[in-house]
Parts: C-alpha cells; sequence; structure tokens
C-alpha cells in the first residue's frame, strides 16, 4: 500500500514538473494551451464622449468564469459645449472660448468580471460582462490665454485667466501655455462607478486582445466648473470604447 502511494506521488510530481517545463516552450514555439490562467495584467487606451484616457487593470480568477478586478485610469475631461476659435487679431491662434478650466481625472476602482459567453474556439469571441466601483479625482487647471495689453509699441500680448467679463472673443489672440495656471490648481475629489461590455478575440489563450465598451460615471459633491456661463457639474456621465491588450499567466 505504502509502494503504491508513494508510486502514485512520483508520477504527479514528475507530470507537473513536466509540464512546468514544457508550458513555456509551448508558448515560446506558438502553441496554444487550454488552461486556466489565474493571473492577467492589461492596459488600455480608450475614447470617451468627453475626452481620451489611458487605463491598467489587474484580475485574478475566484472561479472558471470570475475574476476579481483592480484597475486605475487616468483620462482628460471636456465639456461637451467646447469648440475652438479664433480671433480677428493678426496672428491669433485658435483657443475655447468660455473655458475656465482644464480638467484631468484619475480613477482608482475595483469590481468583478464576468464571462457571459464563453469561446467554443480560439477563432471565436469570449464577451465579458464586468461592473467597478471606486474613487475619482478630478485636477482642475485654470485656462490661460493671450490678451493684448497697452498700446502703441508697448502693445504686447499678456497670458491671463480667461475672464468674459473683461474681455470678448476678439480680444483674445490665443491660447496661453500650459505651464500658466499651474499653481492655482484645484482638486475635487469624487465617487466613480463603471459598467462595460468586452469582446476578447486573442488567437492564444495567454494573450489578451479586446475590445471594450461602457458606461461610467463619476459623482463631485462638490461641483467641478469648467465652462463660463454653464452650471457646474456634480455628475458626469460618458460612454466610452477602448482597446484591451496584456497577458495570463499561471
Amino acid at each position: 500500500m505504502l509502494f503504491k502511494r508513494f508510486l502514485s506521488f512520483s508520477i504527479l510530481f514528475l507530470s507537473l514538473n513536466a509540464f512546468s517545463q514544457s508550458a513555456p516552450q509551448a508558448l515560446a514555439n506558438g502553441q496554444d494551451l487550454n488552461v486556466l490562467y489565474r493571473h492577467e495584467a492589461t492596459f488600455k487606451i480608450f475614447a470617451h464622449t468627453r475626452g481620451f484616457g489611458f487605463g491598467y487593470r489587474r484580475a485574478k480568477h475566484i472561479t472558471a468564469k470570475t475574476k476579481s478586478l483592480i484597475e486605475l485610469e487616468g483620462l482628460s475631461l471636456k465639456h461637451p459645449k467646447e469648440f475652438k476659435v479664433k480671433s480677428t487679431e493678426e496672428n491669433a491662434k485658435r483657443f475655447v472660448y468660455g473655458k475656465i478650466n482644464s480638467v484631468a481625472v484619475l480613477r482608482i476602482g475595483t469590481g468583478i468580471q464576468n464571462v457571459i459567453f464563453k469561446r467554443a474556439d480560439r477563432k471565436s469571441v469570449e464577451i465579458r460582462c464586468s461592473y467597478i466601483i471606486g474613487a475619482s479625482l478630478a485636477i482642475a487647471k485654470p485656462y490661460y490665454v493671450l490678451v493684448y495689453r497697452g498700446s502703441g509699441p508697448r502693445r504686447q500680448a499678456q497670458a491671463v485667466k480667461y475672464d468674459s467679463e473683461n474681455f470678448t472673443q476678439d480680444s483674445v489672440v490665443g491660447k496661453a501655455s500650459f505651464i500658466n495656471g499651474i499653481d492655482e490648481i484645484k482638486i475635487y475629489p469624487g465617487l466613480h462607478g463603471k459598467l462595460n461590455f468586452s469582446f476578447e478575440y486573442a488567437p492564444y489563450s495567454n494573450w489578451v486582445r479586446a475590445i471594450e465598451t461602457g458606461l461610467s460615471c463619476d459623482y463631485y459633491p462638490k461641483a467641478l466648473p469648467i465652462m463660463a456661463r454653464n452650471p457646474a457639474e456634480n455628475l458626469v456621465l460618458t460612454f466610452y470604447v477602448g482597446f484591451v491588450f496584456g497577458k495570463k499567466w499561471f
């Protein structure tokens, strides 16, 4: 009996050892392994209805069809009414008329991803659904423009914070340098939630290649101002679509 147990253990150990040695070699040779990878790391670039962004995500299997997620994102946030104009001044440059703040958003969240439709083979598509909740941090920098000051030989462009009460579109000669207003940045902490669907089509089981689309919601207790003569926003809803790529491992 003891000998049989020892023999069974030896066979199991040798099999696992052979698999651990052959798996990397098989992947290096372009072969596919039909196994469950416990860990996943991906990057994402995406466009949303109010800007662009990028993200990083770590995932770990809870069950064969369910993963836990941790996600980090950074994105720009524009107002729906933003558009660039140009004044009648000579050598004028384009700028966003009425903009009072340039906004970037950082997000961190955790969630769950479930497989809705599992791939039958590597030529098919796997459909997944995820929900994520977490914290959101909006970083608002005052928008500066160039306005002519003085007259005659002393007339020159000066960087000033946009003020719709003191100058018009034609008095602005362009957008000022991004560094103007750095020392006046304000932080707006908030909450973040997201629901998305991803369509995974990677040719190998240890790759991640997917198209992801979904709806994001950010809530800021202190309203976020972006455009003059428009109400500051507490609730920001955006629709996005992006490309996800990364890898899986044991």
